[in-house]
């Protein structure tokens, strides 16, 4: 039985982070790229970027994390592009997964702007 919140940690934003990323390896998602954005984005704590093979393994991937979201108690998340299937945005509030065909995650290209590192941290001469 997980211990409350406040006590080891354990807390909504960890435990929606680790479902996401337990039911992302489950329906055999690639590339699975967690980035913290707490401090960066008032939009969450987490961001996960994930590809499936073909339309229709994004569209898997993401009815698969939308059940695991609801089953943990995380409540219903919101979801757009599920129809398409190309790129599919999950927000869980704590976590935000982008799940995307490969072709459409390289042409967008996330991590890279997610992950580049803080200006604010930098010496500007």
């Amino acid at each position: 039985m997980p211990s409350p919140a406040g006590i080891s940690g354990f807390d909504a934003s960890s435990r929606a982070l680790e479902t996401v990323l337990a039911s992302l390896e489950d329906s055999k998602a690639e590339n699975i790229v967690p980035i913290d954005i707490q401090g960066k984005s008032s939009l969450g704590d987490h961001m996960v970027i994930a590809s499936g093979r073909s339309h229709r393994h994004v569209a898997a991937v993401a009815d698969h994390l939308l059940k695991a979201l609801k089953d943990a108690g995380l409540g219903n998340a919101r979801v757009e592009g599920l129809p398409g299937a190309d790129w599919v945005l999950i927000d869980s509030g704590d976590v935000i997964v982008h799940v995307f065909r490969p072709e459409v995650r390289d042409f967008y290209n996330l991590e890279k702007m997610w992950q580049a590192p803080d200006l604010e941290e930098e010496t500007l001469h």
